[in-house]
């Protein structure tokens, strides 16, 4: 093991660099302060009245005192559907959550946002949820108080594979498979959606606030002409003293919610997956001293190994082919005790041996990764499988080197290796978007097509086919292509004009809205959140074995 402790230099940019990002980190905590207000005081106000606790409320009571919950998905919905008022974090809180001692995978409608109504990005971010109850085997608790569909846009949520119906596949699928899973039903639930509480393995309903039914009494009315309310159709009496539909009913939130923690506490012990975890240790320099590594400015290069003496524990790092293929750096660590495989972009400058002279040398640009990088990290991700090791992906990669150069070293085979391996490794994946993530660089280093167990970005990351400025330069070429009578003028604020645009779509907070990203971590609570991760992926049982295709070696 070596000590990357000195590679860290406190010096006037690292002061400045951390200044930046503090000041970044504090306009983010308002503003994520401001999406857990959901719907707003008015709408709180309404759910209180009732009866019924909000959704946070519920969430502490839940949850076992004093651990954390690591919510994913808090971003889901920003800045979409502002003709119909916003949603903010999709009108559903998602996360993981210690119950009773376990690890749990909670689904927990907000009926402060538009009655807890279904947008598409809500059915996204549900079955993203599914999909890691399902790749942990972990057990899922959903509280459910919903209306149901949001109907001005049920052609964007109800037919397709990845829509509405999906959630109650899983449903299926999850039980088939064994993992645990319990509905508590706390307010509305209609139509399609009742089926995501009954499919479960067990549910339960609060008296007086929870209904059940697959048509409302308003759609009763309008199909069979029956006059019946709420209560008397679908309520808690109804559906589990005489339809038996649900297990059992409990007169208020919290008592159905202890209920929910006793089942959690009766559940077997989980066999778990034999990944390696020692004593814990913190890094040889301030953890918190990690906002002072990258400059705001995502062109500046600066070291890799700065960035992973904040984040391993001791500062200790084993490097995997150290003196070639430099522009990536892998090996393995510690985070809070667990082993990991780091794969992680070098963004300095570094040079290249070319033959056994020591004049034979070239500079490689920090970012890019070269063939013998990409042969490097193929064969790494192909040792940490062998070795049990999880993996922790690193991005900030501008994407393969281009030109005749590269192509005539192979570029493409090598980078189609990297590419295909990491698709087929089986040990959990780890991704973190730390700065740039272009092109087929995003794929390379585990990018969300490539199945991370878990994804997150700093709010320094930028995630796009290509970078702004050459994004505009390529798109203002292809509207000018037919025209020779512009002027240098018209070019410049055409270029502003799709400068600004693409730009937008560079914010993490763009990709967190789409859920590209499981959420913005603060880079100071990285290792915090790399462990929870890991904790949870050992849920998994025995890893898969691995395997791939064929290979252009």
């Amino acid at each position: 093991m070596t000590s990357l402790a000195g590679a860290v230099k406190v010096d006037a940019t690292f002061e400045t660099n951390r200044d930046h990002w503090r000041m970044v980190m504090e306009r983010l905590a308002a503003e994520e302060a401001r999406i857990r207000e959901g719907g707003g005081e008015k709408a709180a106000a309404r759910q209180k009245a009732q009866g019924k606790m909000l959704v946070r409320e519920r969430l502490q009571a839940l949850l076992d005192p004093g651990k954390p919950f690591l919510e994913l998905g808090l971003w889901a919905g920003w800045g979409m559907y502002e003709e119909w008022g916003g949603a903010p974090s999709a009108g559903v809180v998602t996360g993981l959550g210690m119950v009773s001692g376990r690890i749990c995978v909670i689904v927990a409608n907000d009926a402060t946002v538009k009655a807890g109504a279904w947008f598409p990005i809500t059915c996204k971010k549900v079955l993203r949820a599914q999909e890691i109850a399902l790749e942990n085997r972990l057990p899922v608790i959903y509280l459910v108080d919903s209306a149901g569909v949001f109907l001005p846009l049920q052609d964007e949520i109800f037919p397709d594979k990845e829509h509405f119906g999906r959630a109650f596949y899983n449903n299926a699928r999850l039980s088939a498979e064994g993992i645990y899973q319990i509905a508590a039903i706390m307010g509305p639930c209609v139509a399609g959606g009742a089926y995501l509480p009954i499919m479960s393995d067990e549910a339960l309903i609060v008296e007086k606030t929870g209904s059940i039914f697959l048509a409302g009494p308003h759609l009763v009315k309008a199909a069979i002409g029956e006059q019946i309310d709420t209560e008397a159709l679908g309520g808690a009496e109804v559906q589990s003293d005489i339809s038996m539909v649900v297990d059992d009913r409990f007169g208020d939130d919290a008592s159905c919610l202890a209920s929910v923690r006793a089942r959690i506490a009766g559940l077997a012990h989980p066999r778990l997956a034999p990944y390696h975890r020692s004593e814990e240790q913190p890094p040889a320099v301030d953890p918190a001293g990690i906002l002072g590594v990258v400059p705001p400015d995502r062109a500046r290069p600066y070291d890799t190994y700065a960035l992973l003496a904040h984040l391993l524990d001791g500062s200790q790092f084993e490097e995997y082919k150290a003196t070639s293929g430099r522009t990536l750096v892998c090996g393995t660590g510690r985070i809070k005790g667990w082993s990991v495989g780091i794969v992680a972009n070098q963004r300095a400058i570094v040079t290249r041996r070319r033959g056994l002279e020591p004049k034979e040398r070239e500079m490689q640009i920090g970012g890019v990764i070269y063939s013998d990088s990409a042969d490097k990290g193929a064969r790494f991700v192909e040792l940490m499988n062998q070795k049990g090791i999880p993996l922790l992906f690193l991005q900030d990669v501008t994407g393969f080197m281009v030109g005749s150069k590269a192509e005539r070293e192979g570029i493409i085979k090598d980078g189609a290796k990297m590419v295909n391996v990491v698709a087929n490794s089986t040990v959990p994946k780890i991704t973190i978007f730390v700065g740039n993530s272009y092109g087929a660089g995003n794929y390379a280093m585990c990018g969300k097509a490539y199945g991370p167990r878990f994804i997150f970005a700093w709010p320094s990351a930028s995630i796009a086919v290509m970078g702004g400025e050459q994004a505009a330069q390529t798109l203002l070429s292809i509207q000018l292509s037919k025209r020779t009578d512009v002027s240098e003028e018209e070019k410049r604020s055409r270029l502003a004009d799709i400068k600004a645009r693409y730009d937008a779509t560079l914010d993490p907070r763009y990709a967190a809205a789409r859920l590209w990203v499981d959420g913005i971590l603060d880079p100071r609570d990285t290792r915090e959140v790399v462990s929870a991760c890991l904790e949870a992926a050992a849920h998994e049982g025995e890893q898969k074995p691995f395997r791939w295709g064929v290979l252009q070696t």
